[in-house]
């Protein structure tokens, strides 16, 4: 497996298991770089794609104590964003 997640060939960079994610409301966050496309699901299992989301944007996501503050107060209401189907 690739050092940064088995989707890096595709461009994706994956965190963790989510049970390492220390959030009560994320429960895993993608990003696809070329294309700045971030991909974020709930808890609920509810999952959005953001676009134009600076590579910058996603490494101070990850590295946020706080990735449900991050998310409200640094990516919602902030990029356009399209709902996945379940």
């Amino acid at each position: 497996m690739h050092p940064r997640g088995p989707f890096a060939c595709l461009g994706f960079v994956t965190l963790p298991e989510p049970a390492d994610m220390p959030s009560t409301v994320i429960d895993d966050i993608r990003y696809e770089h070329e294309r700045e496309k971030l991909y974020v699901r709930f808890v609920d299992g509810d999952e959005y794609v953001y676009v134009g989301v600076p590579g910058e944007v996603h490494r101070s996501f990850v590295e946020a104590p706080s990735k449900g503050r991050f998310f409200a107060y640094e990516i919602r209401d902030k990029y356009p964003y399209n709902k996945l189907s379940a």
